[in-house]
Parts: structure tokens; C-alpha cells; sequence
């Protein structure tokens, strides 16, 4: 079975504020089993509009990734995130298929 994903870019417009969204965020993350992959540090977007934040979290499938993001855990976290920072999310499912080469 595929992973699934969260990629997000973000601004963060009050990092005090953003806090509780952070800690709100683990319970879910947790219970549906992800684990992040990048969360912010050094990033280069050479195309498209950049933010100032990536975070990549890995999920054990697709469903558990939209099954997270659909929670009423995840929605009282994005709650708290509201006036706090603007975010791009994407959930897809990663790719278990042949590679080049």
C-alpha cells in the first residue's frame, strides 16, 4: 500500500500564536500514525510562488493521510492556526510504482 502525504507551505504571521496550533496539532498527527519529514529549515523554491515554510509529514496510507486532515481533532488544531499563518496544503498519495533507470 502507497504512503500518504501532507506537503504544506506556509507563512507564519504570529509565531506566539502559532504555538498552540503546534501542540494542537501532535494529537492528531499521532493518532494517525504520521511522521514528519520536514518541518521548516533551510528551503529553496526556485519556481512558482515561494513561502517561507515547508513541511512534509508521512502518513502509513492515503486514506490515514485524509482521515487526519478530516478529523475533529485536526479541525479544533486548524481552529487555533486561524489569523496565525497562511498555508498551501496538498494530500496526496506517494508513488509505489517503477523508476526511471
Amino acid at each position: 500500500m502507497a504512503k500518504g502525504y501532507w506537503v504544506a507551505f506556509g507563512d507564519v504571521t504570529d509565531a506566539e500564536g502559532y504555538k498552540a496550533y503546534v501542540a494542537a496539532n501532535a494529537v492528531p498527527v499521532a493518532k494517525y500514525g504520521a511522521r514528519f519529514l520536514v518541518r521548516g529549515g533551510p528551503a529553496e523554491l526556485p519556481e512558482g510562488t515561494p513561502r517561507s515554510r515547508v513541511v512534509v509529514l508521512e502518513f502509513p496510507s492515503y486514506e490515514a493521510a485524509m482521515a487526519c486532515y478530516h478529523s475533529p481533532e485536526y479541525a479544533a488544531a486548524m481552529a487555533l492556526r486561524t489569523g496565525k499563518a497562511e498555508i498551501d496544503l496538498a494530500i496526496v498519495e506517494g508513488y509505489d510504482g517503477p523508476q526511471p533507470g
